[in-house]
């Protein structure tokens, strides 16, 4: 075979592959894609709880603790590195050990919002459709004209009837818009439904019911978890999300000791969840499990309750006019990931700031897709993941 043949047949046998997959030019490629992924958010948890544990100024502010001695006794050490252990250990000997976490902004590791709002609403469609939509400027329970990731992915034969999304806030059927998808959505205080029901779950139904939870529109976590694992084990889900809302309202409510708690509880959560994957045939070693939030929270005393920027200030979160400039520092996010198609690198610092809107791609990415396919908008995927 002369040289000139071989290198026509190697350019045209590139050129096939290359139309054939249709990737993006700056679409990573994963050797091992996932076959099953898990969309974790914990609602307003700071990344400076994350990465620094509880923080003294506000353990020791008796507005926001109401019994000092035994919130400090169980989150309290000296030392940082223990003490961020001490409130989610499940995260810290084995998520960052095994895989890899992004936004402690003190070792030039950062992530923020691309939205310009910084409240629930923007921030979940954001991580969700991979874009930013100005006009997304409110938490009304507005059906949401953008697609998710996650509903794209329902029509694709391999993922019928095989997605779920799991949430403790009942907006989420409006974020992800389930009157246009057929996603199994249970949210709020919906009970567990539309499939064979375990004597479990009925009992879980009728506690949901009996037992208050403290805000009118947010459900207690351990029901939205409970729910979601029981669906996991029973209908196999290749694609699940599970949001948490208990840190964020805690902290709209001024009560840091049950925000701590809170997050110390959902660390737990995502512990047995990680155990169960590792157990159940399906899932074992077949899947990858991603980790965010939605948006920070302020720093200081006078402003870590809230979250909005100046442009929500004048808007839609008027009632925070007392912070013209909005609450400095709210942008800023934090993501992790582990499983399938992630190698161990702990915390990695970041070349370029980056964004929640990166994380719709980086799913896609890790279960083999191809996120241009799923919109040409869509924001790259998080480099430093692959």
């Amino acid at each position: 075979m002369s040289k000139h043949l071989f290198f026509t047949l190697l350019f045209l046998s590139i050129s096939s592959f290359a139309e054939t997959t249709s990737l993006a030019p700056n679409t990573p490629l994963v050797k091992d894609s996932a076959k099953n992924l898990i969309l974790i958010t914990i609602d307003g948890l700071r990344w400076q709880e994350l990465f620094g544990g509880a923080d003294k100024k506000l353990l020791n502010d008796e507005n926001f603790v109401r019994e000092s001695n035994h919130i400090t006794e169980k989150f309290w050490h000296e030392k940082e590195e223990k003490r961020r252990e001490l409130l989610m250990p499940f995260f810290w000997n084995t998520i960052v050990k095994e895989g890899i976490v992004i936004g402690n902004r003190k070792l030039g590791s950062t992530m923020s919002v691309a939205n310009n709002w910084h409240f629930s609403y923007p921030g979940y469609s954001e991580i969700f459709t991979g874009i930013t939509d100005p006009k997304i400027n409110s938490n009304k329970k507005v059906p949401n004209p953008h697609v998710s990731f996650i509903e794209w992915l329902n029509n694709k034969e391999s993922y019928v009837n095989k997605l779920a999304a799991f949430g403790s806030w009942d907006v989420f059927p409006a974020i992800l818009n389930v009157e246009r998808n057929n996603m199994h959505i249970n949210a709020g205080f919906t009970p567990a439904h539309g499939y064979p029901l375990s004597d479990e779950m009925t009992l879980l139904n009728a506690m949901q019911q009996e037992i208050p939870s403290p805000w009118h529109n947010v459900r207690l976590d351990s029901f939205t978890y409970r729910f979601a694992k029981d669906y996991l084990l029973s209908q196999k889900p290749r694609v699940m999300t599970i949001s948490f809302g208990e840190t964020d309202d805690f902290a709209h409510d001024g009560q840091y000791d049950s925000y701590l708690s809170s997050a110390h509880q959902t660390d737990k959560f995502i512990e047995d969840l990680w155990q169960t994957i590792q157990t159940t045939p399906e899932y074992k070693n077949k899947t990858v499990l991603l980790i965010t939030t939605d948006h920070g929270r302020g720093s200081n005393a006078d402003d870590w309750q809230h979250h909005a920027s100046e442009n929500a200030v004048k808007e839609y979160m008027k009632n925070l006019e007392a912070f013209p400039q909005g609450i400095v520092g709210s942008e800023n996010i934090w993501f992790a990931a582990i499983g399938t198609g992630i190698k161990a690198k702990g915390q990695v610092i970041t070349q370029n700031e980056v964004k929640q809107s990166q994380i719709a791609a980086t799913a896609l990415t890790l279960l083999g897709e191809n996120p241009q396919k799923f919109n040409a908008d869509i924001a790259s995927a998080i480099k430093e993941v692959f």
